[in-house]
């Protein structure tokens, strides 16, 4: 079960008679015994789009930048009155294919508005979304599908290809993020799957349609783990589960002094296929913050979070690691003098910081004259940074949390 940021381990305690209980007891540290319980009425992630999508219908929720002649513009945004139109009519187009509550539905891609749209649709009539990893190959793609018994998939339209032609065990739909060439729709008609574009199977949708009920134990998603051990290994999630998991990250953020809000927006990087991401949006959503989403190329990382200027960043240890070097290279050509200001300032701030100061308050007079240029280098309005996948060098970890004058919280989403 997924506990990112929440869980420990105790000793093990005795059970009622008397013998010690097998293994470690895990629970969560906001929750007085056991798995944090969510609020009545709260039965499932579906909740949390609906109330943000009735309580604030024309704030902006889900951005990408406008490609236009090679040429890239501002962020476009849905808003969240359109991503919920989108989703239950995705989802009404999915039963509409006999998808019903509790089958799976595969979603292979980069994070774009796409995925989020497939990922609510399948929330709101109760179907399971299968996360299929970007960076995996054919076989592995083609064997979760298999495995989960996956019947419909949403495709990034370069992906298409890549869901390979063995996968026809139980998948008899394909719906691509964008278009569909004729030659793709022939080759999965002959193989008895239909390929249709974005816009087609909206089409088949209808916002006059209804919901199924959500229980707690309905499985939300299975994640796969890698398959750095074999095959690829599904994990199940319920409704409790992704809940709890997002009720948690709510009170680390405000463990951390960072309570989110319908002004935040957040940079989607990560990918959305694996829990630790999914969760932090989710919590994003439940919140009422934009989503903006990167290129998908690392080479303009920066520049894409210049131009949304979040307050909220996750991101990986490689890629903060980057970040360290070219500002330290910077400092380093600045020459000798602005060299030895920044380390007086540095060593100043840190020490305060060691001492119990906020860091908002250990130098705010460096703050300004010093450190200004690297918090704008990430847009200016940072608020939070969040690390995953692998731990974050002390020293990197150090220098963001000194030159960013955003706190930053290192986590894991492990979802054995």
């Amino acid at each position: 079960m997924s506990e990112t940021y929440t869980v420990k381990v105790e000793e093990a305690r005795p059970a009622a008679d008397g013998k010690p209980s097998a293994g470690p007891v895990y629970r969560c540290i906001y929750a007085k015994d056991g798995l944090l319980e969510s609020p009545a009425g709260l039965e499932s992630p579906w909740q949390f789009f609906c109330d943000s999508a009735k309580r604030i219908p024309n704030n902006q929720m889900l951005g990408r930048r406008k490609v236009s002649d090679g040429k890239v513009g501002p962020y476009v945004w849905l808003t969240y009155q359109e991503v919920y139109d989108a989703a239950i009519r995705f989802g009404s187009a999915m039963r509409s294919r006999g998808v019903n509550p509790g089958d799976r539905c595969g979603i292979y891609g980069s994070n774009c508005p796409e995925w989020i749209i497939a990922m609510e649709a399948c929330n709101s009539q109760a179907i399971t979304y299968v996360p299929l990893y970007d960076t995996l190959g054919a076989n592995a793609v083609e064997f979760i599908i298999n495995h989960a018994e996956v019947s419909i998939a949403f495709v990034q339209e370069n992906k298409i290809p890549s869901v390979g032609i063995h996968c026809v065990n139980s998948l008899y739909s394909i719906v691509s993020f964008a278009n569909v060439s004729s030659s793709q729709k022939k080759e999965a008609e002959e193989l008895g799957v239909s390929c249709l574009s974005w816009e087609e199977f909206l089409q088949l949708g209808t916002l006059d349609c209804e919901l199924p009920p959500k229980k707690k134990t309905n499985i939300s998603t299975i994640m796969y783990t890698s398959g750095t051990t074999g095959e690829p290994k599904g994990v199940v999630l319920t409704n409790q589960a992704v809940v709890a998991e997002v009720l948690s990250v709510d009170q680390m953020f405000v463990v951390t002094g960072k309570v989110c809000s319908e002004e935040d927006t957040y940079f989607s990087f990560l990918p959305l296929a694996h829990i630790y991401d999914q969760i932090i949006e989710t919590h994003c959503i439940h919140k009422g913050c934009s989503i903006g989403f990167w290129r998908g190329d690392v080479r303009y990382l920066m520049e894409d979070i210049q131009e949304l200027k979040p307050t909220m960043f996750s991101g990986v240890p490689r890629v903060y690691d980057r970040i360290y070097t070219g500002i330290s290279n910077k400092i380093s050509s600045g020459g000798a003098l602005s060299k030895k200001l920044f380390e007086f300032a540095y060593n100043y701030k840190l020490g305060n910081m060691k001492k119990g100061m906020p860091q908002n308050k250990a130098a705010p007079l460096l703050d300004s004259l010093v450190f200004s240029k690297i918090r704008e280098a990430f847009g200016g309005r940072l608020q939070a940074m969040l690390s995953g996948a692998a731990p974050l060098p002390i020293h990197v970890e150090e220098f963001l949390r000194v030159t960013s004058g955003a706190p930053l919280t290192q986590g894991y989403g492990m979802v054995e």
